[in-house]
């Protein structure tokens, strides 16, 4: 129990949330694995710089995000770009792991289902300092990080889901 009398929060360490989406496995691998559009999709990401549109395993891209007043920026590599089945990548900020970030589609008899999934990776050595930085550049405490998390993925799925539908039913 807290001083206040209220039981400490519960941190949850992996997110994950999904959505149907009526259109081909590769059209939504593409939207997703399409990095640098991340910030259509995304209520926290702003810009997105990558080499490459559609990054490969091993390429590195920065994410700017902003949530509130708070802004600030992440270092990505992708880890898996699996075309048509997943699209993953790790997060770091100052060089401490921070989380995996990752999509994957799964054919369903109404299209796909797109898995949107986070895992926070704040553990071990560095893992105060990352929740620290985390708090003073996000605004948001470890503790609540997966609650934002869910509530952005949801809006995110949702956003994907209209424009790669909406682009099926043009075609």
């Amino acid at each position: 129990m807290t001083a206040r009398g209220a039981a400490p929060a519960v941190r949850e360490w992996t997110v994950e949330e999904r959505v149907v989406v009526r259109a081909p496995a590769e059209r939504v691998y593409a939207t997703v694995a399409s990095i640098r559009r991340m910030s259509r999709w995304s209520p926290e990401c702003w810009a997105v710089v990558s080499r490459r549109a559609v990054p490969r395993a091993g390429d590195r891209f920065v994410g700017f995000n902003r949530r509130g007043r708070s802004v600030w920026f992440t270092s990505c590599r992708v880890v898996r770009a699996d075309p048509d089945r997943e699209f993953a990548f790790r997060v770091t900020s100052f060089g401490l792991p921070i989380a995996l970030w990752g999509y994957r589609v799964e054919p369903c008899p109404e299209g796909v289902e797109l898995v949107e999934y986070w895992e926070d990776l704040r553990r071990g050595r560095g893992a105060k300092i990352a929740e620290f930085l985390g708090r003073v550049f996000t605004g948001t405490p470890a503790t609540e990080r997966a609650g934002v998390n869910r509530t952005g993925m949801r809006r995110t799925l949702h956003r994907i889901r209209h424009v790669v539908e909406q682009s099926e039913h043009a075609r």
